[in-house]
């Protein structure tokens, strides 16, 4: 049983190493990312890197139980789309459903806002593949905010 509990704690040192360094890595290719591209971003507590493009409207923000419509392109840092809503089209999503890095990001905007999202993997789909995208991907997520 002393055993098992030893392996225990081990597993969990060695996970949290691995997301701490993958965290690292994460932060050094948006920051290099921004860099090549002269983007000037601001850094969230959480790790998400972020630029206000447009404002909105109003004094509210959206909260994790909104419902929010958006338009949005989603990317990777080598420029390859992975997924967007085409032309005027917008989709509707309750924000509490998504992926952590939306959770963050979007309400950081007004209603009309746009803004663009710098995930690091763990604000995003972490260490597991998602259709097109690959495990541990920085994802970059051009959002804007119709309505919520």
């Amino acid at each position: 049983m002393r055993y098992l509990i030893i392996f225990g704690l081990f597993f969990i040192f060695l996970s949290s190493c691995n997301k701490d360094d993958q965290a690292q890595i994460d932060d050094e290719i948006i920051r290099q990312y921004l860099e090549e591209h002269n983007i000037q971003a601001t850094k969230h507590d959480s790790g998400l890197y972020y630029i206000i493009t447009k404002e909105g409207s109003g004094d509210d923000h959206p909260n994790i139980n909104s419902t929010v419509e958006v338009k949005y392109k989603g990317y990777l840092t080598d420029g390859s789309v992975f997924d967007q809503t085409n032309g005027s089209n917008t989709i509707t999503f309750p924000l509490k459903n998504l992926i952590k890095g939306w959770q963050i990001g979007i309400p950081l905007l007004k209603k009309g806002g746009e803004g663009t999202f710098f995930l690091p993997s763990e604000l995003g789909y972490g260490n597991q593949n998602s259709g097109t995208i690959p495990a541990n991907s920085v994802l970059i997520f051009e959002i804007v905010l119709v309505d919520f």
